[in-house]
C-alpha cells in the first residue's frame, strides 16, 4: 500500500525526511549472506575506521539507533549519580529526551538560560565552582550541542574557549552533535574541527540522510573502557549491528555526509530569504545550519521553527514561497 506525502510537512523537521538513496542501497548490499553479530562484522570495523580517520586514530566508537540513547551512552560513561552535567536549558538532553539522561545515570542535569542555546565559558566557571558537598551534586561535564537546538553555530575558537575552562576546572566535555554535519558546513571544516575539544562526541547520521544512525565516538579512550557495557544496558548492542554501520559507512566514506549538510544548509539560507520578503515577518535567529527561526505576521508567541533536510528542492522552498504569499501577501 501507498502511502501519501503530507503536504508541507518538509519544513516542520529533517527527520520527516526519507532515506538517500546511497543510504538505502548501502543497506540493502549489508543484507548479503550472513556475518558475524553484535558489532564484530566487517561493515561495523569499516565505520569505526572511517570515523577514526575523520576524527583521531585513538578515538572508540559504540553505535545507537537514536540520538537519545547516543546521548545517554555518553553522558553514562561520564557522570556517576552523585554528579551534575552543565546544559542549556534548550538543550535535547534538557527539553527532548524526557529526563532519560537522569533516569539512566541517576546524575542531574544543571540547566541553564542562554541567549542563543550557546553557553558561555563564565557560565561553565559558575557551574564548576557551584554546590554545597556533600549535600549537592559534583560537577562533572559540560554538554552543548553543536549546532544548538537553535540553529547557532560554536565558532571554533568558542569551543576552544569552552574545552579550555572545563579542563581548567577538571570538568569533561560532551558534544551533542546530532547535526554536527551541519555545523561543519557551516563553519567550512571538518567534523573533527566542528567538535573541537570534546572527550565525546554524538554523531548524528539520522537527520544526515540516514535511516537510524548516531555513533558514541570516545575521543578520550581513557574514557571508552566500558563503552560497550553501557551500549548493552542501553539497549543499543544490535545483533545485526551492521545495518547502522552500512549507513555510516555510506555517509563518511567519501563526502555524502557534506554533501547532504551543505544543501540542507543551502535552502535553509533560501527559506529564511522567502521570509524575510513577507511584510511584517522577522528572521529570529542568525540562519547557520538547516533550522530557521522566525515570526510571522500576527505571531504572538515564540519564533516558530522551520527545517530543511538533505532531499529539500528549490520547488519545496517555491511551494511554501507561494503559500506565505497566499496567505499574508494576498
Amino acid at each position: 500500500m501507498a502511502y501519501p506525502a503530507l503536504p508541507m510537512t518538509y519544513l516542520v523537521s529533517d527527520n520527516t525526511a526519507g532515506i538517500h538513496p546511497q543510504v538505502l542501497a548501502a543497506i540493502a548490499d549489508a543484507n548479503q549472506g550472513h556475518t558475524p553479530s553484535y558489532g564484530t562484522d566487517p561493515l561495523t570495523a569499516r565505520a569505526e575506521t572511517l570515523i577514526r580517520t575523520h576524527f583521531t586514530p585513538a578515538a572508540e566508537t559504540v553505535f545507537a539507533v537514536t540520538g537519545t540513547a547516543a546521548n545517554v551512552i555518553a553522558l553514562a560513561a561520564l557522570l556517576r549519580p552523585y554528579e551534575t552535567a552543565l546544559c542549556a536549558e534548550s538543550a535535547h538532553i534538557a527539553a527532548d529526551e524526557c529526563a532519560a539522561p537522569e533516569r539512566f545515570t541517576g546524575a542531574r542535569l544543571t540547566i541553564v538560560p542562554t541567549a542563543d542555546g550557546r553557553l558561555t565559558p563564565d557560565q561553565v566557571t559558575a557551574f564548576a565552582r557551584a554546590g554545597d558537598p556533600p549535600h549537592s551534586p559534583i560537577p562533572r561535564a559540560v554538554s552543548i550541542a553543536q549546532p544548538t537546538e537553535l540553529g547557532t553555530v560554536y565558532s571554533i575558537a568558542e569551543l576552544r574557549a569552552i574545552a579550555a575552562t572545563a579542563r581548567e576546572h577538571g570538568l569533561r566535555l560532551h558534544i551533542d552533535g546530532a547535526r554536527l554535519a551541519n555545523a561543519a558546513a557551516a563553519l567550512g571544516t571538518g567534523l573533527a574541527q566542528a567538535a573541537t575539544g570534546a572527550d565525546i562526541v554524538s554523531l548524528g547520521g539520522t537527520k544526515n540522510g540516514a535511516l537510524a544512525a548516531d555513533a558514541v565516538i570516545f575521543l578520550d579512550p581513557a574514557l571508552a573502557g566500558p563503552r560497550r557495557h553501557i551500549q548493552k544496558q542501553a539497549m543499543q548492542l544490535l545483533s545485526k549491528g551492521r545495518f547502522v554501520a552500512a549507513q555510516f559507512v555510506a555517509l563518511l566514506d567519501g563526502e555524502l555526509w557534506l554533501t547532504n549538510a551543505a544543501h540542507a544548509n543551502l535552502m535553509a539560507g533560501r527559506v529564511a530569504e522567502v521570509i524575510a520578503g513577507v511584510p511584517g515577518a522577522s528572521i529570529a535567529l542568525p540562519v547557520r545550519t538547516n533550522a530557521v527561526f522566525a515570526t510571522l505576521p500576527g505571531d504572538s508567541g515564540p519564533p516558530r521553527r522551520f527545517m530543511t533536510s538533505f532531499d529539500t528542492t528549490q520547488g519545496d522552498v517555491d511551494a511554501f514561497a507561494r503559500v506565505l504569499h497566499t496567505a499574508f501577501i494576498g
